[in-house]
């Protein structure tokens, strides 16, 4: 069953049209990967479903719900969250003022899942008291997620979580990606690491242009050989 379900899409800036006609459908419990160059719409497609920025045509549906003009905060009080390329903390709030303003979505039982945030995330209870802006990068990464976590997502929308981190948080990142999805929460991935991301998803689309090129499970999207030279800096015999 469809949790998520994108049909004709189109968004862009200004003048400026990114997004063209796009259809993608995120499966309840599985992991969809997003994969494609720097500047195919990747980010664009998950700023548009979270209402970040407008939606110049098409239908979004959530939970069997339209919900293509709801604006951001009305997407999260029914499970879609939204974890942005950048982190963008809270800066002068420490990282439990972060997550308590996240857990007030849902309010006491947003708070009282803080504890165990805590517990899934040790480095963050060890800096529980610092303020989120002096925080590593890999640090703030982990927070983002924390906090989309604190809001109780049906669905996540990750961008670039691995972005810029070093290969030891890499893993942890998609440790946590993977330990997420196989609690039940539904995961639309926008990753530049198409390898990690292909070898995890149920399913992923290629976008190129704005446009989906192709689509399949992550698995057959691995052993394509256009894939595979484009995106995974490949080339097979």
């Amino acid at each position: 069953m469809a949790l998520l379900e994108v049909s004709g899409l189109r968004a862009g800036y200004g003048k400026i049209e990114v997004l063209h006609d796009l259809d993608i459908e995120l499966e309840a419990g599985t992991l969809c990967a997003i994969v494609g160059a720097n500047g195919a719409g990747k980010t664009t497609l998950l700023l548009a479903l979270s209402a970040i920025i407008a939606k110049r045509a098409g239908t979004v549906r959530f939970n069997g719900t339209d919900v293509t003009k709801l604006a951001p905060h009305a997407l999260v009080r029914r499970g879609l969250l939204h974890v942005p390329e950048g982190r963008r903390m809270l800066a002068p709030m420490s990282v439990e003022e972060n997550l308590q303003v996240a857990a007030a979505a849902r309010g006491a039982a947003g708070f009282a899942s803080i504890d165990g945030l805590f517990e899934r995330f040790p480095i963050l209870r060890m800096r529980r008291n610092v303020a989120a802006g002096s925080l590593s990068g890999g640090e703030q990464q982990l927070l983002a997620i924390a906090r989309a976590l604190a809001a109780g997502p049906m669905a996540l929308l990750l961008d670039e979580p691995s972005m810029g981190l070093a290969p030891k948080l890499v893993d942890e990142i998609f440790h946590i990606i993977a330990h997420e999805r196989a609690g039940g929460t539904s995961i639309l991935l926008v990753e530049q690491n198409a390898r990690r991301a292909l070898a995890l998803a149920d399913r992923a689309y290629v976008m190129d242009r704005g446009r989906i090129v192709l689509s399949g499970t992550g698995a057959e999207l691995l052993g394509n050989r256009d894939v595979t030279t484009a995106y995974l800096g490949e080339i097979t015999a």
